[in-house]
């Protein structure tokens, strides 16, 4: 069986942008998928803005699993960074799904696992405060 993955898809998993793991995160998020063995983790540190709003002021990922994993955890760390924390949560799984270009309905998981994995670093922030 072979995919068709968008050009955006490959250069996020051939290239993903915030790659690594925040050491001191103010959260992080894992989720795994013991059926296909993706595994994500998405470490955030908060920080204010100028109107003293919370926001992401950074977000990073380590995954293991297959392209479209590597692919959804990168650019859910972009399309987070920078927002307020209400917003960040507001990210669906199709938004990254779109903004990749589209997945093949088989990987469409890994975009809601991404999207998972980035709420509970929130909610993990959340708890600690």
């Amino acid at each position: 069986m072979t995919l068709d993955y968008s050009k955006e898809v490959m250069k996020n998993y051939m290239h993903p942008k915030n790659l690594g793991e925040i050491k001191d995160a103010d959260g992080v998020g894992k989720i795994g998928n013991p059926v296909c063995g993706d595994i994500m983790h998405v470490y955030i540190k908060v920080g204010k803005d100028k109107k003293g709003n919370e926001i992401l002021k950074d977000v990073k990922f380590k995954a293991f699993g297959c392209a479209a994993a590597i692919a959804t955890s990168s650019k859910i760390t972009q399309l987070a960074k920078g927002k307020t924390l209400k917003d960040a949560e507001k990210i669906k799984y199709d938004e990254v799904v779109k903004s990749l270009g589209g997945l093949p309905r088989v990987k469409v998981h890994c975009s809601m696992m991404a999207q998972e994995a980035l709420k509970k670093a929130i909610d993990d922030y959340e708890k600690k405060k």
